[in-house]
């Protein structure tokens, strides 16, 4: 059974926590509750919190008032606090310090996702000076041709305008080997990428430690 904010140690509280042990420390539910102030009469702040990552996730910088608002507990005034953040970062990553020069670089970005216990397959939309656009979350589950469809991928992507894609999954075992389910979705995003006139820059697989680059292991050319 989950512990509410109230039932945590102290020294466990998020905020607490953060100044403790500093923000690298705690996991996406602490930093959102911390946003949040306090949940409702009805709902704890972690439990909120939790409620709220999937959309997040799923919208990246396109996250809208009305996305956050459709949540009981969620107001105008928690709405703009979790917008503020959003912008307050991406103003700041972007363009210098968002850019990608090798599969490593995206890491930072994604990182948070290693310790989901589900699959988590990213894209990121990469503009034509090799800079991060958004990063949102396709599907979650295992990964496999049916969940991660090229038209589930691409059509973020597209309304971008990007030019490029790098995908990445985090494996909750640990595991970094690309599973026949892995080669076989980026071989199909590859070929859905050349129809688009999109370039496919990698799929990064990854877990708490290191990850796994398609490209770097010559996989992307094999496939092309």
């Amino acid at each position: 059974m989950k512990k509410k904010l109230q039932q945590m140690p102290i020294e466990e509280r998020p905020r607490e926590k953060l100044l403790g042990k500093g923000a690298g420390a705690l996991m996406d539910q602490e930093l959102l509750a911390i946003l949040l102030g306090k949940g409702s009469q009805n709902q704890d702040v972690m439990t909120l919190a939790e409620k709220l990552i999937p959309v997040i996730d799923k919208k990246g910088f396109r996250l809208t008032a009305d996305d956050l608002k459709k949540f009981k507990g969620i107001g105008d005034a928690k709405a703009a606090i979790i917008l503020a953040a959003i912008e307050f970062t991406r103003r700041r990553i972007k363009p210098e310090g968002f850019k990608i020069n090798t599969p490593e670089d995206i890491l930072p970005h994604i990182k948070h996702y290693a310790d989901r216990k589900q699959e988590h397959f990213l894209c990121a939309s990469i503009n034509g000076a090799n800079e991060v656009m958004n990063i949102r979350v396709v599907s979650i589950g295992l990964v496999n041709t049916t969940q991660v469809h090229p038209r589930e991928v691409f059509a973020d992507p597209l309304t971008d305008r990007a030019s490029a894609v790098i995908v990445a999954h985090n494996h909750p075992s640990g595991d970094l080997t690309p599973s026949k389910n892995d080669i076989a979705v980026t071989q199909r995003l590859i070929r859905a990428g050349n129809t688009l006139g999109i370039r496919f820059l990698d799929h990064v697989i990854f877990n708490k430690k290191t990850y796994y680059s398609f490209k770097e292991h010559a996989v992307i050319e094999e496939l092309n």
